[in-house]
């Protein structure tokens, strides 16, 4: 097992607290901020981030200039839990200047390398270090001291810059997975715009936009759409659409720990997909009492509620590996008439931007917009027949499961990391490296 020292934090790299703030002032000069949701957000600071303008004075900026190889952690947080955040630097960006609420760390080159100070930083151990020494009521801070005296484990450079290497590796794969997520994500978005603008036609292929064949569309107060389609209320390709029970039918102090029948709340619907992360349970013999909220797969589950990052009306289904449930109130629960709609198709309707625009319209509130049984009724919606709605179910099949297939390798991909890192920076899995590999001073 490869020797490690440990050492305090500031014997090893010069620590600065920046007090740079966001403001542009007259005869200051410019400079780019690395804020601190840049660090909290990265892994690596690169030039491919986009950093806010804004200016700073020499001294500031001589001081808290940001350099290839540097180290930043984040200094301040709303939760003693979540502080103390890193990210290594990897490329000179020019006038880059660190923000308030960070600490620039400048490491020691001859004695430590970057991404792998950057690595053991963000190790459990460190985080519970930093949770320890976190002060504050509403808002938390590290005090200078106590990142000072960070404790840091070190092997020999040799070691460290091995380590280093096997991160970049293990990150450049996990870099590209995620773009191709992204990828597969933007041709779901330009799907979905063509499936409900073009649908599907009888040789099973997108039919010729409006401008190739505009004799295939007709004009309805909803926009353009294909002739073979037409437009139906929401409620008359309803079933049934109920809210979650009144009141206080279902309440928290209802919970129980499973085994229990699924409550579905809003937090577990995200658009297209449902977010299983978030349990909560009632006993069944509560759940008797809610017939009427009774949620079985393929069920299409509706936000009646919105925020910032999540669109009121989001919808998805429910998945059909999950037993029967009930919903909870702002989270509504569809089903369609089977000779009319596919549950599916209007899950994905309303995911669409034809259905957001309409929402837009009837949506109530501010800061937290919501919508109604009632409202959500007056959508319009473009009905192909059953048959292309099928159709246009299975494209949408088929770039999801491309995506799910990704996510679950991502997720794998960072397990693994995770599982290294610790053995690697713990010593537990021994790292060889030449004599010749350890250098007298060394910077990755």
């Amino acid at each position: 097992m490869p020797k490690f020292e440990t050492h305090a934090l500031s014997e090893i790299s010069d620590i600065r607290i920046s007090n740079v703030d966001k403001k542009s002032v007259a005869g200051e000069s410019r400079v780019l901020l690395c804020n601190y949701m840049d660090v909290y957000s990265n892994e690596y600071i690169s030039s491919k981030l986009d950093f806010m303008q804004a200016t700073a004075t020499q001294a500031e900026i001589e001081r808290f200039k940001v350099e290839d190889g540097d180290v930043l952690i984040t200094k301040d947080s709303e939760t003693p839990y979540d502080i103390g955040i890193p990210a290594v630097v990897v490329e000179e960006i020019e006038g880059l200047v660190c923000a308030y609420h960070l600490a620039l760390l400048k490491p020691d080159q001859t004695r430590v390398n970057s991404i792998f100070l950057s690595e053991q930083l963000a190790q459990s151990e460190t985080a519970r270090y930093f949770s320890r020494f976190a002060a504050g009521s509403t808002r938390y801070g590290l005090p200078s001291k106590a990142i000072a005296y960070t404790p840091v484990r070190l092997p020999s450079l040799g070691i460290q810059r091995k380590i280093a290497c096997i991160v970049q590796t293990a990150d450049r794969t996990i870099e590209k997975t995620e773009a191709l997520i992204v990828k597969y994500e933007q041709i779901k978005a330009g799907l979905m715009q063509d499936l409900f603008t073009r649908g599907i036609g009888p040789d099973g292929q997108l039919r010729p936009s409006r401008e190739q064949a505009p004799e295939l569309y007709q004009g309805t107060p909803i926009g353009w759409i294909p002739k073979a389609w037409r437009i139906s209320g929401v409620s008359d390709i309803l079933e049934s659409l109920v809210d979650g029970p009144f009141g206080s039918n279902l309440k928290t102090e209802h919970y129980v720990q499973d085994p229990g029948v699924r409550v579905v709340r809003l937090q577990n619907v995200l658009e297209y997909e449902y977010n299983d992360s978030d349990r909560a349970y009632i006993s069944e013999k509560h759940a008797s009492g809610l017939l009427r909220n009774q949620v079985f797969p393929k069920d299409v589950l509706i936000a009646g509620l919105g925020e910032e990052r999540f669109p009121v009306g989001r919808s998805c289904s429910y998945p059909v590996d999950l037993p029967p449930a009930v919903n909870k109130a702002d989270c509504f629960r569809a089903r369609c008439i089977p000779s009319i709609a596919i549950n599916k198709f209007f899950m994905l309707f309303l995911n669409s931007e034809s259905a957001r625009k309409q929402i837009r319209r009837f949506e109530q509130g501010v800061t937290r917009p919501r919508i109604n049984t009632g409202n959500l009724k007056r959508l319009s919606v473009p009905l192909p027949t059953i048959s292309e709605q099928r159709l246009m179910c299975s494209k949408f099949d088929a770039i999801q499961r491309r995506i799910e297939v990704e996510s679950l390798g991502l997720e794998k991909l960072l397990k693994q990391k995770n599982g290294l890192m610790h053995d690697l920076l713990t010593g537990k899995v021994p790292v060889q490296v030449e004599p010749e590999a350890e250098p007298e001073a060394a910077h990755v």
